[in-house]
């Protein structure tokens, strides 16, 4: 069969699976785009309760405003960072973290709901059954987790979440997202395309650049973490130096990988510029070695999404991380996963013809 050649006519039921579960991908993009601006906001901790069937309505008088924001001014963050906040400016930093929670909680709805309905007519095949199990489970851990993550914020000595928190629970959208987005494309997909001869090259390259880029967004997680965007506003020198001073503070040494505001900082950029090198790489060898078609457009998507990052990066950092600017850098964090995955999922290996 000739490379790139259309597959097989997907049956129905495969491609309404995989719409769903696009959907559903989708909302969890907005997700990930909705916590940043939680996190960029301070508005986080703002919700001192875990409540996941109570918490669903917001607050319906007076006196539970009043209640809650009493909560709210038990903790650090009120005292250091919004001493004298008044009900208003709470009400503020409270509905953007209870939108955050509610739309968790509609992605549960739109996950569960549709996939009983799919599960009772049918249409479901066995295969997939554990694997969409699975799926619901992890992301009702991943309610937990958030949880596990907003209370570090109410610790004593802190007046924002715990960085390791953090990075586990974008650790866990972003895997949550990859397994909705890999599923969705193997319905629609369920066969590979033979590759033409000599794109070993390109598959390797797509895994170096997936496990580089990878590490830079969770590397981002700890940037995120620490603020570390705050400090070091300058490109591509670092106080004019291309290493930090004070790289290397901390003892033990693998400390500053994750809590020295001048290692973190570094380590991002530096993931960041050999991951986009590596997936400018990718859409180099693509243009050479791939005829139009599905993989050739996952390697050119893969790098201009990935120069697109970089530059909103840059330019986050330059202007000392914008509300909307962050918020941006970390919902194409996900795009570039997005392309990553198209490109893995077009060159997959196929031995013998069999289905993937």
């Amino acid at each position: 069969m000739p490379f790139d050649a259309r597959p097989a006519e997907t049956d129905r039921p495969s491609r309404l699976l995989a719409r769903w579960l696009l959907l559903v991908a989708a909302m969890v993009w907005a997700m990930v785009a909705l916590g940043g601006a939680t996190r960029l906001t301070g508005s986080g901790l703002s919700i001192m309760e875990w409540a996941p069937f109570r918490g669903t309505l917001p607050p319906l008088s007076e006196a539970e405003w009043q209640r809650l924001f009493g909560l709210y001014r038990t903790i650090p963050q009120y005292a250091v960072v919004n001493a004298g906040l008044d009900l208003a400016g709470f009400k503020e930093i409270f509905w953007l973290e209870w939108a955050h929670r509610l739309w968790g909680r509609l992605i549960g709805l739109a996950f569960l709901l549709p996939l009983l309905w799919f599960w009772w007519r049918g249409l479901v095949p066995r295969r997939l059954l554990p694997r969409l199990g699975l799926l619901f489970v992890l992301g009702g851990m991943q309610g937990a987790i958030g949880w596990f993550m907003v209370a570090s914020g109410f610790e004593a000595d802190r007046t924002a979440v715990s960085p390791y928190r953090l990075v586990a629970h974008l650790g866990m959208a972003l895997l949550l997202y990859a397994a909705l987005v890999w599923t969705a494309l193997s319905l629609l997909r369920p066969r590979a395309t033979p590759l033409p001869a000599g794109a070993g090259r390109l598959r390797g390259a797509a895994h170096a650049a997936t496990l580089l880029l990878l590490a830079t967004m969770l590397a981002g997680g700890f940037v995120a973490g620490l603020h570390a965007g705050f400090t070091y506003n300058t490109f591509p020198l670092m106080d004019g130096r291309l290493v930090p001073a004070g790289y290397a503070d901390l003892s033990p040494w693998l400390r500053n990988l994750t809590e020295n505001i001048a290692a973190v900082q570094f380590n991002h950029r530096l993931l960041a510029t050999l991951g986009g090198l590596v997936a400018l790489g990718c859409a180099w060898l693509g243009w050479r070695l791939l005829p139009p078609g599905a993989a050739r457009r996952a390697c050119l998507g893969l790098g201009g999404a990935v120069a697109l990052q970089y530059l909103l990066g840059i330019a986050t950092l330059l202007l000392v991380v914008p509300v909307w600017l962050g918020t941006l850098h970390q919902a194409t964090a996900v795009l570039v996963l997005t392309m990553l995955l198209l490109l893995l999922h077009a060159l997959r290996r196929a031995p013998g013809g069999a289905t993937p």
